[in-house]
């Protein structure tokens, strides 16, 4: 069976998180170079990055997958109100303080 690339990135996790998608959709993927970070300065740091590979015959399929995958990333990366950290989109609070975005609706406080 040959195999052909349809995902790189420099972030292990990305690559992971790409071969996770493919395989929802009964795509087997395999990541080459998952630990070739180490032999960066030996190699050039492009091709020290981790590949995703799939079945010649799955390749398209594969690459229309991530590419729908990509397009339904929700939200917008934001800002927060309370220390201005930027985050991206997932997230759902501030990574840095925890507070909720602008958009979401602070509870009232109310005196007892």
């Amino acid at each position: 069976m040959k195999l052909k690339k349809i995902y790189e990135a420099q972030n292990p996790i990305q690559v992971w998180n790409a071969r996770r998608i493919v395989e929802d959709h009964g795509i087997r993927g395999t990541i080459l170079n998952e630990f070739a970070g180490g032999a960066s300065g030996a190699l050039s740091p492009l091709d020290a990055w981790p590949e995703l590979w799939v079945s010649e015959f799955h390749a398209e399929r594969a690459r229309r997958v991530l590419h729908e995958a990509s397009l339904e990333a929700p939200g917008h990366d934001w800002k927060c109100r309370e220390c201005t950290e930027a985050n991206a989109a997932p997230f759902e609070v501030c990574w840095n303080c925890g507070a909720p975005p602008a958009s979401v609706a602070l509870p009232s406080k109310t005196e007892p």
